[in-house]
């Protein structure tokens, strides 16, 4: 069921949620920016597991992935990446590894070595914005292959004339990127 919904970004803007997502004419920023509260809301409801020094660092680093990075992926497969969206994912994921960790920003620590000392927990893992990518060009490999509606909207264009300005990054736009 769709219901209006106000988009935190720009009140002069409509958009809608459907089915959890958030549909707005101004493109993917205020879906990721609403997945990233959301996962930032269950990370912070689990901090007496991530303050816990009985439980493994390797099976926290699990939960974190199950819990809480499920809940930022759904619909990913949808959004336009941008660059300022592309650094809000990473540094997401780097909040989520330093809570983890017991990290503060205060230790002055980098962000290389909180990768090394995951690494070092659960070895070699796919990192969260190379996780959005594989998932969006494994459903363009998926559409492409099939012969739906999904496959005429995605190659179909719409007639018209185009505005007067730089021309707005479009979901294919990441494809070849």
């Amino acid at each position: 069921m769709t219901h209006q919904y106000q988009c935190p970004a720009a009140e002069s803007r409509t958009c809608f949620k459907y089915l959890g997502a958030i549909i707005a004419d101004e493109g993917s920023k205020p879906e990721i920016l609403a997945r990233i509260a959301q996962a930032t809301a269950a990370l912070a409801k689990l901090k007496t597991i991530w303050n816990d020094r009985n439980i493994a660092l390797s099976s926290k680093i699990r939960l974190m992935r199950s819990l809480v990075m499920s809940i930022f992926l759904y619909a990913c497969e949808s959004w336009t990446l941008t660059a300022d969206t592309e650094r809000r994912i990473q540094a997401m994921e780097m909040r989520c590894l330093r809570k983890l960790l017991g990290i503060t920003y205060r230790d002055h620590i980098s962000n290389e070595e909180v990768r090394n000392r995951t690494r070092q927990a659960i070895g070699p893992h796919e990192d969260l914005l190379t996780t959005v990518k594989r998932r969006k060009l494994k459903w363009y490999g998926y559409i492409t292959r099939s012969s739906g509606l999904a496959k005429t909207i995605l190659q179909g264009t719409v007639q018209g004339g185009q505005r007067r300005s730089r021309q707005k990054k479009r979901w294919e736009d990441n494809i070849p990127e």
